[in-house]
């Protein structure tokens, strides 16, 4: 087996260049908040997991600061096919019922996320664990879903939580010393139950609360595509409005394009939907101008 890196078989001048284009990028983002929504196949393939958690440390070490929000559906669908239950969504969101909270939280909060802190920690970073408990980090009340067919009475989807308030001071604390927080989507509300909060909006609002510079969401696509099935490489409020009502942006992206949306409108410098099966495609779009998805503004 050939333990060589990549980079072995390049010419010299070329690894050089790569590094020295990086370096405009590592000064402007230097001492930045990057939030990182995971998820899609990049949790799933083992070549990708190594990929994701050496971008993450390689970013910490020059000098970023990467927050991981996490997913987690397809595990979360495995574990509830061994009970015999199967998951059910309404808009882009998870119906979850007393027995799906238990799965979700000993899934998403325990397995999961523990899988990412060990692989980070495997690649030479220093990762913690963290759900909404932990420092009162992510406070919910529960959602209700709007009824289009009967506007007066919203569909109850069960223990999923909108977000009431983000407490970032945990996340700051580990952030000052050096360590790369890894967060759960779970929420807690003040009658103490747990809330399953869609991953992509818990990444959204975390960014907007840590003033954070950019907001990469990977997903299982190139991007936000038309339908066509052609890459929009940008987007603006404007046409997501349009791409909403015909019915382009649909199911699970709904919620991911829309909490996009938010953090760009409130002060995330730049918000992108970027391409999970890529390696090292944070490092392509943070480090390079080589983008590998759709910018999201809130012109």
């Amino acid at each position: 087996m050939n333990s060589q890196p990549p980079s072995a078989s390049m010419p010299p001048e070329v690894v050089a260049k790569v590094l020295s284009e990086s370096l405009p990028y590592i000064k402007r983002f230097h001492g930045k908040t990057i939030v990182i929504k995971y998820g899609g196949n990049a949790m799933t393939e083992e070549v990708l997991q190594r990929s994701f958690a050496h971008d993450v440390v390689l970013l910490k070490l020059i000098g970023l600061n990467p927050i991981v929000v996490h997913g987690g559906g397809p595990q979360i669908d495995e574990a509830l096919r061994r009970i015999g239950k199967q998951g059910n969504f309404i808009q882009g969101m998870r119906v979850t019922d007393a027995e799906t909270m238990e799965v979700v939280e000993w899934v998403l909060g325990g397995q999961v996320q523990q899988d990412i802190v060990l692989m980070i920690n495997e690649a030479g970073g220093k990762a913690v664990g963290l759900t909404g408990k932990d420092g009162c980090l992510i406070q919910a009340r529960k959602k209700m879903m709007p009824n289009k067919d009967d506007p007066a009475n919203p569909i109850d989807i069960g223990f999923v939580g909108d977000i009431a308030h983000v407490e970032p001071a945990v996340v700051k604390a580990l952030q000052d010393d050096q360590f790369i927080a890894v967060i759960s989507p779970i929420g807690y509300g003040e009658d103490g139950l747990a809330y399953n909060i869609n991953a992509d909006i818990v990444a959204g609002k975390m960014a907007e609360v840590l003033g954070a510079e950019k907001l990469l969401m990977m997903t299982n696509t190139p991007g936000v595509l038309n339908k066509d099935g052609q890459l929009l490489r940008s987007l603006s409020a404007q046409t997501i409005d349009a791409l909403f009502a015909d019915g382009t942006i649909s199911g699970g992206m709904l919620p991911k394009i829309s909490s996009a949306l938010d953090a760009a409108r409130n002060g995330v410098k730049s918000v992108h939907v970027v391409d999970g099966r890529v390696p090292h495609c944070l490092l392509l779009e943070i480090l390079t101008d080589r983008g590998v998805g759709t910018m999201i503004t809130s012109e």
